[in-house]
């Protein structure tokens, strides 16, 4: 999955970008509330961590751009300790979850997984297509109840079009999600990356439909 971290504070912005990194995210980062609200109504992403005491513009002001203009990713807003108010705000513009300072990044990553999970339509943290299934919180995959040995990127793939598995993902909304900015954002590496992960799962698992993208197939 995509995500942006956005927090003026380096370590903290720094900790945070490691930490989604880790549980499977692709993360981009921002330091200011304007470059925040630029990437966020330009670019796809399946979570936000937005601070809310930002400079330039401050996150109050960022969430509520995005939601006049449709963006409705989900956000979970981070707050000072005893700032009530400010979390009333952050849900009232909307928020989808908040987390007040001082916290645990695990329980930060749960709660990602989770906005995520319930924003694909899928409630609790495995992910079933036919015989293939995914442990979201474990970053681990069966099929036909072989463990599967797979890359980060194999796995996001794998995951990504689990999520979505009721309609073809375009090739270029995989790329976005997969490769963010990276030099690798091209056709020709996500065709490799499928090849590569098709030939871990066997045939009947990864559908291609010419000239509109990937799926999973609900009998594998």
């Amino acid at each position: 999955m995509r995500a942006l971290a956005v927090e003026d504070d380096p370590r903290i912005q720094r900790d945070l970008a490691a930490a989604l990194s880790a549980a499977g995210f692709r993360v981009e980062t921002a330091a200011d509330g304007e470059q925040a609200w630029f990437l966020g109504d330009t670019e796809d992403y399946d979570l936000v961590v937005l601070d809310l005491g930002l400079p330039v513009m401050d996150g109050l002001a960022v969430l509520k751009r995005w939601r006049a203009n449709g963006r409705d990713m989900p956000v979970i807003i981070l707050t000072a300790r005893g700032a009530w108010t400010e979390r009333v705000e952050g849900i009232d513009a909307g928020a989808d979850d908040y987390l007040p300072k001082p916290f645990h990044m695990e329980e930060l990553v749960a709660r990602a997984r989770s906005l995520v999970r319930r924003a694909a339509g899928r409630g609790a943290p495995m992910i079933t297509a036919g015989a293939l299934a995914i442990d979201a919180n474990r970053m681990t995959a069966v099929l036909r109840g072989v463990p599967l040995a797979l890359s980060p990127l194999e796995y996001r793939l794998m995951a990504y079009l689990a999520l979505h598995r009721e309609r073809v993902v375009a090739p270029t909304e995989l790329l976005e999600h997969l490769y963010g900015d990276d030099d690798a954002r091209e056709a020709n590496a996500l065709e490799a990356l499928v090849a590569r992960l098709r030939r871990k799962l066997g045939p009947g698992v990864i559908g291609t439909r010419r000239g509109f993208g990937y799926f999973i197939e609900q009998a594998a």
